[in-house]
C-alpha cells in the first residue's frame, strides 16, 4: 500500500497488527456501501460518531454501520443526562477528520470512547483509517492498546 494514513502510521509505530483495506472513493458513500465494497458483514464494519453532552463534553461512539446510536443508552454509558450529535462542520476542527473518514485513532485530542459491545463477538472489526477510501481491520483488544475504550450496549 503506497498511501499510508496517519492511523496506519500510529498503528505501525506502536507495532499493532492490522490489515489495511482500500476502496474507490465514489463520493458520498454510506457505511453499508463500504461493507458491501469490502465484501464484509455490515455488523463487523464500524462507524465513528462524535457527540457533545449538555455539559459541553465530547464523547466518541463506535457502532456497526448497520445500526443506529441510541442517544439515551450512549449518554447512560458515559454517565451523562443527555448527549447530541455534533454538527458536521464541527468535526474537522475538533477531531482533524472529515465526515466519512473519522477514526477513533489519531484524533487531535483523545475523547472518552465507547464501542458497541457487539464488537467483542468478532476477532477483528473494521474502522476508518482516517481517510475516505481507507479502512483498517483490527482486533478489539489491539484497539484497546492504542486508545482508552470501553464496551457497552449503545445501539437501538
Amino acid at each position: 500500500m503506497q498511501n499510508k494514513t496517519n492511523v496506519m502510521r500510529i498503528l505501525d509505530s506502536r507495532k499493532i497488527e492490522y490489515k489495511a483495506h482500500c476502496y474507490e472513493d465514489s463520493g458520498m458513500i454510506s457505511g453499508i456501501d463500504v461493507a458491501n465494497v469490502l465484501g464484509e458483514n455490515p455488523s463487523q464494519v464500524f462507524k465513528t460518531l462524535v457527540t457533545r453532552s449538555s455539559n459541553k463534553l465530547y464523547y466518541v461512539f463506535v457502532v456497526p454501520v448497520d445500526s443506529e446510536l441510541d442517544l439515551k443508552k450512549a449518554a447512560k454509558s458515559v454517565n451523562e443526562k443527555s448527549i447530541e450529535m455534533i454538527k458536521q462542520k464541527e468535526l474537522l476542527p475538533l477531531t482533524g477528520y472529515i465526515h466519512g473518514g473519522c477514526s477513533p485513532i489519531g484524533m487531535k485530542k483523545q475523547f472518552c470512547t465507547v464501542i458497541d459491545k457487539t464488537a467483542m463477538q468478532y476477532n477483528t472489526i473494521y474502522i476508518s483509517a482516517g481517510k475516505i477510501g481507507y479502512q483498517v481491520e483490527i482486533s478489539p483488544s489491539d484497539l484497546q492498546k492504542i486508545i482508552t475504550i470501553s464496551f457497552d450496549n449503545i445501539v437501538k
